[in-house]
């Protein structure tokens, strides 16, 4: 059944029409390989270095700070690995926090199947990662710091900038995972002083399989795939130009138009809260009222179990998220809401509501009604 109203955009986004029409050429009428020298190569290595500056302007880097790859899983992985193999004869500490991404938590867990430390920082009730306890978990061998930009479940902004002046302070390479922030809140590299910043092009309405990362010049990672010389001998492969050519048509326009989309999405996502918190009782917000991402509510619903929540409004033909994508499936308690201090019962009723460009007040205000109608109905068959 095709889902008539689209809630679940920290997922995945559409492709937009003017990122699909830029990318349609390099699959067909010009598919030469960005590493020829030929005429047709030479015009995808073009492509491939115009996408480059989209990226590095959006974010305020330097083309030649930018590596592509699959995605930020990928981006994750080599940001991770590359600089604590490169950096190993230093130290082998790295800093993280408890409520990040699988792609980073996991990366993590098998640094320490390496001989690495890794020391998780516990959120605040809100989802906020305390610049001073990064301070206090520092230590003489501590040689990477990763923090999140925004989480992907309950949407809260990072104070990056106090976090990165910390690691800085103390000559330690600070990496963000910034997937969730890129088209939704600014992204400047210099003014979170990151060494290596994540994104990936599927959320802000890129194609899938599209990934980059940015590496601060002089700055030192191993490589994750080895083969060619592809991405400065760091990403060996060849090159995916029509998804490049796309994740930087499509971050032109997220930045281009940052500020009015942002401004709707948050007036959208504040009548979707506004109108569950008044039709449906015993229902509160996990994460901050302020301080988050302007497309994403997370809800919890007293006496309900997400998972028969999720289903019943699939039926409905609303799609949203009970965590985040990488997790649907799973019915492991979401890491981030037991962080915060939720109970088991109290994650287990949560759901993730994330608005996009395409949505209209219409279909916030349908929406509203079949959830309230849904949890109605679900707290009489549990008795509530």
């Amino acid at each position: 059944m095709k889902n008539r109203i689209y809630l679940d955009h920290a997922a995945t986004t559409p492709v937009s029409k003017p990122v699909l029409e830029a990318m349609l050429p390099y699959f067909s009428a010009n598919p030469g390989n960005a590493s020829a020298v030929y005429g047709t190569g030479r015009d995808a290595r073009k492509a491939v270095e115009k996408a480059r500056r989209q990226v590095a302007e959006a974010i305020g880097a330097e083309p030649r700070e930018i590596l592509f790859t699959c995605g930020g899983s990928e981006s994750d992985n080599q940001a991770i690995k590359g600089a604590a193999f490169a950096l190993r004869e230093k130290g082998k500490h790295i800093i993280t926090s408890a409520i990040e991404h699988p792609a980073v938590l996991n990366t993590c867990r098998w640094m320490e199947k390496q001989g690495y430390t890794v020391t998780r920082i516990m959120p605040d009730r809100e989802g906020r990662i305390v610049p001073e306890e990064v301070r206090k978990a520092i230590r003489e061998d501590t040689i990477l710091i990763s923090i999140m930009a925004a989480n992907n479940e309950i949407g809260t902004i990072e104070p990056l900038e106090g976090i990165g002046t910390i690691a800085h302070e103390h000559g330690i390479l600070f990496h963000t995972d910034a997937v969730q922030a890129i088209g939704a809140i600014p992204t400047e590299v210099n003014t979170w002083h990151t060494d290596l910043l994540s994104l990936s092009g599927h959320k802000f309405s890129g194609p899938k399989g599209t990934g980059a990362l940015y590496v601060r010049r002089g700055t030192r990672i191993d490589s994750l795939i080895h083969g060619g010389e592809q991405e400065r001998g760091l990403r060996a492969g060849t090159e995916n130009v029509p998804g490049i050519v796309g994740i930087g048509q499509a971050i032109m326009e997220a930045t281009e138009h940052l500020k009015e989309n942002s401004e709707r999405a948050e007036q959208l996502r504040d009548r979707l809260v506004r109108g569950i918190l008044r039709s449906v009782p015993d229902t509160r917000i996990n994460g901050p009222e302020s301080g988050r991402l302007p497309n994403n509510a997370s809800i919890r619903f007293s006496g309900i179990d997400g998972e028969a929540l999720l289903l019943r409004l699939d039926l409905a033909g609303i799609a949203a998220s009970s965590g985040s994508a990488c997790t649907a499936g799973s019915m492991n308690i979401s890491h981030v809401l037991t962080a915060i201090g939720l109970t088991e019962e109290q994650a287990r009723g949560s759901l993730r509501l994330t608005v996009g460009a395409e949505n209209t007040e219409e279909e916030i205000d349908e929406a509203i009604v079949i959830i309230r109608d849904i949890v109605q109905d679900l707290r009489k068959l549990y008795h509530v």
